[in-house]
């Protein structure tokens, strides 16, 4: 892949990414959000491309996405965000609402450490070669079901769910949702009638500008076939 560089245009971030990533596409939505202009560069995931010396430089667990802005180099989407938060505070993507603010963490916490890595590429291709041909599918469906019901039952428990998540604008937990939704429905197959909740957003999400140039379908290496 083409040689990859430390530092970033000054004031145009660099957003490593994969289109299908579901990591990449949270970023991609809360760069969109913010307003932020920045320069895309694709990593292949299936060609190995997070192997490169060059990317493993910037981030050491070769995973996507990595983001540089001007000298700073953040490798979690999760780091990421919150950086995004603390450079362009408008708008805002947690509220100041200190409950509020700990449901958003918690509902992003359980998509990026309760749901999402217990199915990505690495741990499918493990569970096949180990298992069997299939039970990845059957693996990750259980995965994503245990996560919507949990965060069913969170935002119903809370009451707070107005046209997102957590109130009547997007937030984090919003940022974190919409890309685990749209993997769930678009690839997973989940029955979506179970979780009346999580699919009312995912409506609310699939009308949204910023939401919808985030879509893997929308990216510029997405396959010519896709």
């Amino acid at each position: 892949m083409a040689e990859m560089e430390a530092t970033a245009t000054a004031g145009r971030p660099r957003l490593y990414s994969y289109w299908r990533s579901s990591c990449s596409h949270r970023v991609r939505i809360a760069l969109n959000f913010k307003g932020v202009d920045y320069e895309y560069k694709a990593v292949n995931l299936l060609k190995g491309e997070q192997s490169d010396p060059e990317f493993v430089r910037l981030n050491p667990m070769k995973f996507v996405p990595a983001l540089i802005d001007d000298d700073a180099v953040i490798g979690d989407s999760y780091a990421i965000a919150l950086y995004l938060e603390d450079k362009y505070p408008n708008p805002p993507l947690l509220p100041q609402d200190p409950k509020k603010k700990a449901l958003n963490h918690q509902i992003a916490n359980i998509v990026s450490s309760g749901i999402q890595p217990l199915h990505n590429l690495s741990v499918l291709r493990f569970i096949e070669q180990k298992v069997g041909a299939g039970e990845g599918v059957l693996w990750t469906q259980q995965q994503i079901e245990r996560g919507f019901t949990a965060i069913e039952n969170l935002i119903q428990l809370k009451g707070c769910a107005g046209k997102y998540a957590t109130g009547d604008e997007v937030q984090l937990a919003d940022v974190f949702l919409a890309p685990q939704i749209f993997a769930a429905i678009e690839r997973t197959k989940i029955d979506m009638s179970n979780y009346p909740t999580i699919a009312r957003l995912h409506a609310e999400y699939m009308a949204h500008p910023a939401f919808q140039a985030a879509l893997p379908g929308r990216q510029p290496d997405v396959p010519s076939s896709s």
